[in-house]
C-alpha cells in the first residue's frame, strides 16, 4: 500500500485540523496508509509518527489549533537535517508528504523534495496554505484568517463599546509580523476609524500625526462618538507603546489637556488571535484545499500548492484550475513562494494594491 504522512508545521491555525482530517479521510478512502508527524519538522527529524485512522481524525473537524502538534525548526536549512528527517520517511516507507503551513513551512517541502538530494528516493510533497497572516503568494485566502479576523472584530466591538463610553482613544495590535492582512481587513470589518499596517511604509513622525489628526477630527464632530478605534499590526516597526506615548504628548501639546483628560488605551490581542474554534469557512477551506492536494499526490503530481481562487492572473505554466474543486487551483510550489517572497518585500502586484487601496480609504474613516 502506498503511504501517505501529513504534517503541519509553524504557527497555528483554526482550521488545520479540518485540513488534516480531509487529507487522512480521502487517502484512506483511496486505499492509502496514512501517518501524521508529530510536532512538525522537529518531530520528522526525530521520526515521531502515529498511525491515522478514521477513528482518531472523524471528530476533530471543530477543534482549533492542530492535534499533531507544530513547532518552528529552523534546523531544516542545514541539508544534513533534511537528509536525516528524510531516512526517517523512507524507514516508515513513506513516499509522499502533505505539508499544512505557511511560507517556512512550505519551503521546507520544498527543500525535503530537492531531486538532487533526494537522489534514488524521491519524494513528493504538496503545499496547503495555513497562515493567519495571510502571507503566502497565489493563494487568495490561506487556513485559519477568516476565524483571526472574526476574532478581531468581535474584541473590537466589545472594546468599541467601552470606548464610546468614556470617549477614549484605543490602539489595538494585531498579529502580522510580515503582512497586514488582518489589520486591514479586520479595520474594514469593525468600523474601526484608522489602521496602520507595515506595506504603507510610514515614518513614525507620520504615524503619529495620522493618529493624532484623526483623534482631534472625531473630536470635533457634533453629536458623534468621541472614540477612536485605531488598529495596529505588530509588523508595523514602532512598538505600540511608543505610539501611545509619542501621541498622547502631542494630543497634550495640540489641545492644551491635562494628562487626566488624555484617554488613550492600549490593547494587545496577541496569541488570542490564533485560537479558538474554526469558523464554518475555515472548515470549509481546510478541507477543500486538503482535497484538492491529496487528490493531486495520487495523480502523479509532485511540488503543487492547493490556493483558493488565486489574487493574480496565472499563466498555465505557473497554475491551473483544479479539477477536484471549482474555486481552488493547482499552483507550482516554487513560484507560490517566490510571490511570498514578493509579497513580504511590498515588491508584488498583491502588496502595492493593498498599501494603495487603504490610502485612498483613510479620508473615508473619518466621515
Amino acid at each position: 500500500m502506498t503511504r501517505l504522512a501529513i504534517l503541519t508545521s509553524g504557527g497555528d491555525a483554526p482550521g488545520m485540523n479540518a485540513a488534516i482530517r480531509a487529507a487522512a479521510l480521502i487517502a484512506l478512502s483511496k486505499g492509502l496508509e496514512v501517518f501524521g508527524v508529530e510536532r512538525g519538522y522537529r518531530g520528522l527529524m526525530e521520526g515521531s509518527l502515529v498511525q491515522l485512522v478514521a477513528e482518531k481524525v472523524t471528530g476533530i473537524l471543530r477543534e482549533g489549533g492542530t492535534i499533531l502538534g507544530t513547532s518552528r525548526c529552523p534546523e531544516m536549512l542545514d541539508r544534513g537535517v533534511r537528509d536525516h528527517a528524510r531516512k526517517h520517511l523512507a524507514a516508515a516507507a513513506i513516499e509522499q508528504l502533505l505539508v499544512i503551513g505557511g511560507n517556512g513551512s512550505l519551503t521546507g517541502a520544498l527543500a525535503l523534495s530537492d531531486p538532487e538530494e533526494c537522489g534514488g528516493q524521491p519524494l513528493r510533497v504538496a503545499g496547503v496554505p495555513a497562515s493567519i497572516d495571510n502571507d503566502v503568494g497565489l493563494t487568495g485566502l490561506a487556513i485559519g484568517v477568516d476565524t483571526a479576523m472574526n476574532t478581531i472584530v468581535e474584541a473590537c466591538d466589545k472594546i468599541a463599546d467601552t470606548a464610546t463610553s468614556h470617549g477614549r482613544t484605543f490602539l489595538v495590535e494585531v498579529m502580522g509580523r510580515d503582512s497586514g492582512y488582518l489589520a486591514m481587513t479586520s479595520a474594514i470589518a469593525s468600523g474601526a476609524d484608522m489602521v496602520l499596517f507595515p506595506e504603507a511604509d510610514r515614518s513614525e513622525d507620520d504615524l503619529v500625526e495620522s493618529i493624532v489628526r484623526t483623534v482631534l477630527a472625531v473630536r470635533q464632530r457634533s453629536g458623534r462618538p468621541k472614540r477612536v478605534i485605531a488598529i495596529k499590526a505588530e509588523g508595523v516597526p514602532v512598538s505600540t507603546d511608543r505610539l501611545k506615548q509619542r501621541v498622547d504628548d502631542r494630543l497634550r501639546q495640540e489641545s492644551g489637556a491635562s494628562d487626566s483628560e488624555v484617554e488613550t488605551r492600549v490593547t494587545v490581542l496577541g496569541h488570542v488571535v490564533r485560537g479558538g474554534r474554526p469558523t464554518a469557512f475555515d472548515r470549509l477551506l481546510g478541507s477543500r484545499l486538503a482535497n484538492v492536494a491529496v487528490r493531486s499526490l495520487l495523480a502523479g503530481d509532485n511540488r503543487k500548492m492547493a490556493a483558493w481562487m488565486p489574487p493574480v492572473d496565472l499563466p498555465p505554466s505557473v497554475g491551473q484550475r483544479s479539477t477536484a474543486d471549482p474555486y481552488c487551483w493547482l499552483v507550482d510550489l516554487p513560484a507560490a513562494l517566490e510571490e511570498t517572497e514578493r509579497l513580504h518585500s511590498r515588491q508584488s502586484q498583491l502588496a502595492r494594491w493593498r498599501a494603495t487601496v487603504f490610502d485612498e480609504l483613510t479620508d473615508v474613516f473619518l466621515l
